[in-house]
């Protein structure tokens, strides 16, 4: 028999991912690697992992949403990513989206307080 936490842990995931790339683009109008990234978001309550964040980057650099440089001036060479000026534009028009959504899914969930909450 599947739990209840068996069966939201992976719901929970599947709804998280679709707010991580708005999470991560709105934290990159300074430059900024990985391993600072995940501290910014985790301070707004963000919890990601570096085996998600590394692999969106990528992604978000291909899209050319945000460009990446090297500095190899420090000990340790770091890869630093910053918001693109399309990526500017994708941002604040997703922005707008999610902000569109989340007042009908608030009113929608408002309309069934009968299940009560937690």
């Amino acid at each position: 028999m599947i739990t209840l936490t068996d069966l939201l842990a992976p719901l929970t995931t599947e709804l998280r991912r679709g707010t991580l790339t708005l999470a991560v683009l709105s934290q990159l109008n300074t430059p900024q690697y990985g391993y600072s990234l995940v501290q910014l978001l985790e301070k707004s309550g963000i919890m990601i992992d570096q085996s998600t964040l590394y692999p969106l980057l990528r992604r978000l650099e291909k899209q050319k949403l945000v460009t990446s440089i090297w500095d190899t001036e420090q000990s340790r060479p770091r890869k630093y990513y910053q918001i693109s000026n399309y990526g500017i534009d994708i941002y604040c028009q997703l922005k707008a989206e999610w902000e569109k959504m989340n007042e009908e899914l608030r009113a929608l969930l408002e309309g069934n307080e009968q299940y009560g909450s937690d």
